[in-house]
């Protein structure tokens, strides 16, 4: 009973005390639904948009799916380190690119509004090839006499896209959703070693602020709350989708 009652006031914890020292649970939450959110639309857009690129034939298709993919391919460690160097105030290339468009240098690294931008940038760079790469799985598992029927019933290249495409593509864009939003929600990578979550915890989303808490703060039992509230949050959110999209094809099929 003692060890449960110091269970229920690390849980109690999470959500009255600063996790580490300023940022609080329910911040945290909320830059971490913005951060979620942010890369897993871009993810889907661009990886859908680059998919039906692909899909459609084109002179050097190998070459271009190959080059697509590279980000993808790079150790994410090895991507987050060189994309930091780019994020440098004076030399990186980003402002350089600026400087060239005639646009004023940016404090990537030290401002914190803009140092989470940078990330996402970063993680939307990293995760489009992976969603690109499934969605043309699921495009050319799409039969072609699908499009002859619609062409013949005079449907226009936008009604096949959402009569057609969009629901076969359902059963391949509804795991990798889920799946994308669990990696983004829990991507611990990309923001640690950019920023460290920082500057002034600017970055700081649920995990980076987890590990923190138990590896430099060594709160231990709070850091053993904080993730099964982490776990139960995940749990939620995909009994909600799986619900919301199981409807939603109910729906459809009546």
């Amino acid at each position: 009973s003692v060890g449960l009652s110091y269970g229920v006031h690390d849980i109690l914890d999470v959500f009255r005390e600063p996790v580490l020292q300023n940022v609080t649970f329910l911040q945290l939450l909320l830059r971490t639904v913005i951060w979620t959110v942010a890369n897993v639309f871009f993810h889907v857009l661009g990886g859908l948009f680059l998919a039906i690129l692909l899909n459609r034939p084109l002179a050097g298709k190998a070459i271009y799916r190959t080059l697509l993919t590279i980000p993808w391919a790079i150790p994410q460690v090895v991507a987050a380190l060189a994309w930091k160097n780019e994020f440098h105030y004076q030399y990186g290339f980003v402002n350089t690119l600026l400087h060239k468009l005639g646009l004023p240098p940016v404090q990537w690294l030290s401002d914190p509004k803009w140092a989470f931008i940078a990330v996402i940038i970063v993680n939307i760079w990293l995760g489009i090839p992976f969603m690109m790469v499934v969605i043309l799985g699921g495009l050319q598992s799409i039969s072609p006499d699908y499009y002859d029927a619609a062409q013949i019933d005079g449907a226009t290249g936008w009604q096949q896209f959402t009569s057609v495409t969009m629901p076969l593509l359902k059963p391949v864009l509804t795991p990798a959703t889920i799946l994308g939003v669990v990696w983004t929600f829990n991507n611990f990578n990309v923001i640690y070693l950019i920023t460290r979550g920082g500057p002034m915890e600017g970055t700081d989303i649920l995990v980076t602020s987890l590990y923190k808490a138990v590896f430099e703060f060594y709160r231990y039992g709070f850091g053993a709350a904080y993730s099964t509230v982490i776990l139960i949050l995940l749990l939620i959110f995909t009994w909600i989708y799986l619900r919301v999209t199981q409807e939603a094809e109910e729906v459809a099929e009546a």
